[in-house]
């Protein structure tokens, strides 16, 4: 029994070190979209807390070449302890609240260099997830599908030599 306590010990400090925030497990790409709603959501009168990522739920992303790519990423924010306006918000620091609904996001946007591009204007849409309907997912998903195919970006099969 002696001989166990300190590999549990062991164990519990690994399993602490090795916890890290989800935020920062995502791509640089994915946590600009995260970065976008986030800062959304702090512009809005009517939210009264600061919001953290807490995981996605779907994402896809379509590489039109040249650098150029079109994300989408469904995820959920969920309230903290801290003050809305809060940056670099500490884990450790801004604990979720469990007392409030989830944040549902859906975010959809063109990169280049790994950068979100103004044109098409990025789309993002945060709704408290029991408020979110049937009709709000369709949109969603339409909106970033229009996104995608009314962009009239070159293919190699259209340019022409000449």
């Amino acid at each position: 029994m002696a001989a166990g306590l300190p590999l549990l010990l062991f164990y519990a400090l690994l399993c602490v070190a090795g916890a890290q925030d989800p935020y920062n497990e995502l791509s640089a790409e994915y946590r600009s979209g995260v970065d976008l709603a986030l800062e959304r959501l702090s512009t809005h009168a009517a939210v009264a807390h600061h919001f953290r990522y807490l995981r996605t739920v779907d994402k896809a992303e379509i590489d039109s070449g040249f650098g150029v790519k079109y994300l989408y990423q469904h995820f959920y924010l969920k309230a903290t302890r801290c003050p809305k306006g809060t940056t670099n918000s500490n884990p450790s620091r801004c604990v979720f609240r469990n007392d409030r609904p989830l944040m549902d996001c859906a975010v959809c946007y063109k990169t280049a260099s790994d950068q979100i591009e103004p044109e098409p204007n990025p789309y993002v849409h945060c709704i408290q997830r029991p408020r979110l309907t049937e009709e709000m997912i369709t949109s969603r998903t339409e909106h970033c599908k229009k996104m995608v195919y009314n962009s009239g970006a070159p293919t190699l099969l259209s340019v022409s030599s000449g």
